[in-house]
């Protein structure tokens, strides 16, 4: 398969197997999607990883397959192509791309479909579809403009340059800058804790960013109340409260 989804205590990493640059074809947006939904919807996933090995993160999509469609056909398929990003930024619960060499064009569209990026020292990410006489279309331009600001991604935008992981850092483009040998441990790192944590709660936490973010504030802070009331009626609210009032804060084992 050119996805796959492997799950260990907790955390299952979504990764990338399409050697050797992870070219983001049809058949990869499409097992995106299917395994976006099972991550969400299994049980035994508490938080996920996107990862693309040690090498390469996903260096865009299949230039060759593009090349022969036409307009009708993108026309098409541009839709199915963003809703299988979209899967993967909706997963609800917490996702970190641990990311590995090249992030660009889809690559970088997919990293953004995270809540949280760590990116290798000697990563390298960019939206160089402008060189193609094209613009971003799994996303770019509204899920980038929303991270780093309107200015920022239009200079990535319009120029198509890529950017190396201390500048995707100052930018706001990633979380966090490590070793090469260490991005998957670190990702794994930020999972396994989370995935201790309740899982009601992060859901709501996410969902109310996400949705806020879309929102003028009032509308915001209705979904931000509707959220917190909610969580009062689950046994994670209880058993947070019980732990802090009898032991302190940050040893609740949650269910």
């Amino acid at each position: 398969m050119t996805v796959n989804l492997e799950v260990v205590e907790g955390v299952g990493t979504i990764r990338l197997d399409r050697p050797p640059m992870n070219a983001l074809d049809i058949a990869v947006q499409d097992r995106l999607r299917e395994l976006a939904q099972e991550a969400g919807d299994r049980d035994d996933v508490r938080a996920v990883i996107l990862y693309g090995g040690e090498k390469v993160f996903a260096a865009g999509a299949d230039i060759k397959e593009m090349q022969v469609m036409d307009h009708a056909a993108m026309v098409k398929r541009s839709r199915a192509l963003q809703e299988a990003f979209t899967a993967v930024a909706r997963i609800p619960k917490p996702v970190v791309a641990a990311i590995t060499g090249y992030a660009l064009g889809g690559g970088c569209e997919l990293a953004l479909c995270a809540d949280y990026r760590i990116a290798a020292d000697n990563a390298k990410l960019g939206q160089p579809e402008i060189l193609l006489g094209l613009i971003p279309g799994a996303g770019g331009t509204q899920r980038l403009s929303r991270l780093v600001g309107p200015s920022k991604a239009k200079d990535l935008i319009f120029t198509g340059r890529m950017v190396k992981a201390d500048e995707a850092l100052s930018l706001g483009l990633v979380d966090r800058v490590v070793p090469a040998a260490e991005v998957y441990e670190q990702a794994h790192a930020w999972a396994s804790k989370l995935a201790q944590g309740p899982a009601l709660a992060l859901r709501a936490a996410k969902e109310a960013v996400d949705q806020g973010l879309e929102a003028d504030i009032d509308t915001g802070l209705a979904i931000e109340r509707t959220w917190f009331a909610g969580l009062f009626a689950t046994e994670d609210r209880e058993r947070g409260m019980r732990s802090f009032v009898e032991e302190g804060p940050g040893k609740a084992k949650f269910v």
